[in-house]
């Protein structure tokens, strides 16, 4: 998981949106356009993010293809947050 949240968050220039998503994600369940407004990111920005997030079990969703879809950190991302955390701190300073 290490490897992979590295290559997520530090990997590609995408990697602080995701490392956002991630944070807020941590504090409660959001949708897409939630986060876009919560982040002032533009919507297909974070539906983007969401995607490769959810494709490398990073997050869960409570339904396939649904409006108003609501995306929660994976049980694997949760067990792991210390690990994401630490990259984090290091990309930051």
């Amino acid at each position: 998981m290490k490897k992979l949240l590295w290559w997520l968050i530090a990997g590609s220039s995408g990697g602080p949106n995701r490392a956002k998503i991630i944070m807020r994600l941590k504090e409660r369940p959001y949708n897409a356009n939630q986060l876009a407004e919560e982040l002032d990111l533009n919507y297909k920005t974070v539906r983007h993010h969401l995607k490769v997030l959810q494709e490398n079990d990073v997050i869960t969703s409570s339904g396939k293809q649904k409006y108003g879809e609501l995306y929660f950190l994976s049980d694997k991302m949760t067990d792991n947050y210390d690990v994401f955390s630490e990259i984090w701190e290091t990309l930051k300073k």
